[in-house]
């Protein structure tokens, strides 16, 4: 039998040295104008080799899906969808509160504006020597004395109270 399988592998690496000759004559440079016949009617009448049972089977089950499976991957691309859409919402929602917080914070910004530079015209508009004399002439304001100004400590509080007699 050794004897046997040593003439088919002879035969089989002439028949492949053989074709690789051909292959070299193929590529080179042929002179007329005619076209030589290729050689193909020979390697399509060769007979393929038949897998073995055991490859064929398992070829057989690779093709073909248990229900348990397909349920397995129907369950796995329901689930990434949802996680898909989900994430595509949550981004839709982040890109919406980031507008409003910018449209907010342009908002505050003008408000601020506007607020700085009303306080500005109010500070302005104030004569404070127009004040001093109303207070003086009109209202009978004077500058406080020496006795008469009280100096309290703030003992760690915010703020401080204070308590009169009433005589004043």
């Amino acid at each position: 039998m050794s004897h046997s399988r040593r003439n088919h592998r002879t035969s089989a690496y002439e028949k492949n040295r053989s074709a690789s000759t051909a292959r070299v004559t193929r590529g080179a440079y042929v002179y007329g104008n005619t076209a030589r016949e290729i050689e193909i009617t020979r390697e399509l009448e060769e007979p393929r080799r038949q897998p073995r049972p055991q490859v064929r089977k398992n070829r057989e089950r690779a093709r073909h899906m248990s229900a348990g499976y397909v349920l397995f991957l129907a369950a796995a691309l329901c689930a990434a969808a949802l996680i898909l859409v989900n994430y595509i919402q949550l981004q839709a929602e982040l890109t919406n509160l980031t507008k409003s917080v910018a449209a907010k914070e342009s908002e505050l910004n003008s408000l601020r504006i506007a607020n700085d530079e009303e306080y500005n015209r109010i500070l302005n508009s104030i004569n404070l020597e127009e004040v001093k004399r109303i207070a003086i002439s009109e209202l009978g304001m004077t500058y406080a004395e020496e006795g008469q100004i009280i100096t309290y400590t703030n003992e760690g509080r915010d703020y401080m109270r204070r308590v009169t007699d009433g005589s004043h």
